[in-house]
């Protein structure tokens, strides 16, 4: 008995060490790691979402990175350990079995609601799983739940903060957290930087995928768009939104966007035009150490919009990462300029103007396509946050994006000549700047030039590129031409695999 009860202590003792060596090497596990465990039966997806699902519940009251927590997230990894022990088709996917957090403007038709962080949509009831989740699904990834974002993907009010919603109040930056989150992908980007998560989805209309990544030290790709379908998706506009994976590592991006690109018959015509980008075979076998060799990098000067401005201070501050480049192999070239820059600039500027009365038609649309919703229109949003929204924040923050984007009544004449502004300018700027010019890639700092990239459709990726004295991260980002993604995905890696500037952000300093 006593030989017996000695025995059971050491087992025991010896299946929780076990245990906890899983949460440890959970933490900043990649993909890759987390299949290899799977593989050796040395992780199972149940002990995966038991363990994030704990993070959550611990992180979340400091970070407000996550609106809600699927209640079938248990479930779904129970089936996936089955489909994993059967070896079915789908379990050879690389994101089988792999935890996920959708922004909570991407819509899931199960028991969580898809809302923008506002109250207005809340017991809203979707028609379908958003595109991108339809990948997911099939690809056997596991929904664990919404992550927190600016309300209305920072499209509600002119100067409410980064990161602050109704439904979950404002998001914490994990590494300093008096420094802005960025953009409206906040959830998504402090989940995965704290661990609260394997990989998330973002989205962004102008910088909410790149900016967020930049300022919590994770990598994002912002898609050309028409990549990922954006049916599903709470629009802004279907001009410049798409979706894209925010994630730790660069690798771990492109196993997400591999499961997520592709023909949505709901987003048909952006879908089919794009998906003749998709390389046959996928995007992993862009991923290459040496992926700066003889690429051909633009940096620009006295140009804000297009990244770099003449700045001595940002241009010193880079100036390692320059000579990074260049001991990779990558040429870069310097000093760009931008012919007929001010014209150019001048037809940018229609940027607002276009998103406002894109916005009204684009939401009442989706609005009216739900199965059930307390609004059907952007003046219903507008009568809801006035009579029943968080008062004192409304009155803090307004609603004048929502309230100029009203006023507006469709395209006409004005409207349409906006629009050709923003197509002249991106043809005129940055295409003709990026072949004139050979470039492989445009690179700036942080995510200054998403606008860009946002107004004309095209791709970018941000990296972790270090840390301010203060300890807040900063990016680097690499743009390109529309279907650039192969090019964009090699100089990236071969930067990350170069650097490894990423460190995870300092939890137990915090709590």
């Amino acid at each position: 008995m006593t030989i017996s009860f000695f025995l059971f202590i050491l087992l025991l003792l010896q299946n929780i060490s076990s245990i906890t060596s899983y949460e440890f090497n959970i933490r900043e596990a990649t993909i890759h790691d987390i299949q290899t465990a799977f593989k050796h039966n040395k992780l199972t997806s149940k002990i995966l979402v038991d363990f994030y699902i704990r993070e959550i519940q611990k992180l979340n009251p400091i970070y407000k990175a996550v609106i809600e927590i699927n209640p079938d997230a248990i479930h779904q990894a129970e089936t996936a350990d089955q489909e994993r022990k059967t070896n079915s088709t789908k379990s050879r996917s690389g994101l089988h079995g792999i935890p996920v957090l959708i922004k909570d403007n991407i819509a899931t038709k199960d028991k969580l609601n898809t809302t923008a962080g506002s109250y207005a949509l809340l017991n809203s009831v979707v028609p379908r799983d958003a595109g991108v989740v339809k990948k997911l699904r099939e690809a056997g990834a596991i929904i664990l739940g919404k992550a927190s974002l600016s309300e209305w993907a920072n499209f509600r009010s002119f100067i409410a903060p980064s990161g602050w919603n109704a439904r979950a109040k404002q998001a914490v930056n994990p590494y300093v957290a008096t420094v802005d989150p960025c953009g409206s992908s906040t959830g998504s980007a402090i989940s995965v930087a704290t661990n609260m998560v394997s990989v998330s989805l973002g989205t962004e209309t102008d910088g909410s995928i790149l900016c967020p990544s930049s300022a919590n030290s994770v990598v994002g790709i912002k898609p050309t768009l028409g990549l990922t379908s954006r049916a599903g998706v709470i629009p802004i506009s279907p001009r410049q939104d798409t979706v894209g994976p925010i994630c730790r590592t660069v690798k771990d991006a492109v196993y997400v966007l591999d499961s997520i690109v592709g023909f949505d018959k709901n987003d048909a015509l952006a879908t089919r035009k794009a998906s003749k980008y998709i390389p046959k075979g996928g995007y992993l076998k862009y991923l290459k150490s040496d992926g700066l060799k003889g690429k051909r990098l633009g940096i620009v000067k006295d140009y804000p919009l297009f990244g770099f401005a003449n700045d001595t201070t940002t241009l010193n501050k880079f100036k390692k990462h320059f000579d990074i480049l260049r001991r990779n192999g990558a040429i870069l070239i310097e000093n760009l300029e931008i012919i007929k820059f001010n014209q150019i600039i001048s037809m940018l500027s229609g940027e607002t103007i276009a998103l406002l009365f894109e916005f009204k038609i684009a939401l009442n649309a989706y609005l009216k396509e739900l199965v059930a919703s307390p609004v059907r229109s952007l003046a219903d949003v507008i009568s809801f946050n006035k009579k029943f929204a968080d008062l004192e924040m409304i009155k803090k923050y307004g609603q004048g994006l929502f309230l100029e984007s009203e006023k507006t009544n469709g395209i006409g004449r004005l409207e349409k000549e906006v629009l050709m502004n923003l197509t002249k300018a991106s043809k005129y700027g940055f295409e003709k700047l990026m072949k004139e010019n050979k470039l492989d890639a445009l690179v700036t700092p942080n995510s200054d030039g998403s606008p860009v990239l946002a107004i004309g459709g095209y791709p970018g990726i941000s990296i972790p590129a270090g840390y301010d004295t203060n300890g807040a991260p900063y990016g680097i980002c690499f743009g390109g031409l529309k279907g650039s993604e192969p090019t964009l995905i090699e100089i990236a890696y071969g930067f990350e695999q170069a650097t490894k500037f990423r460190k995870p952000p300092p939890i137990k300093e915090q709590l």
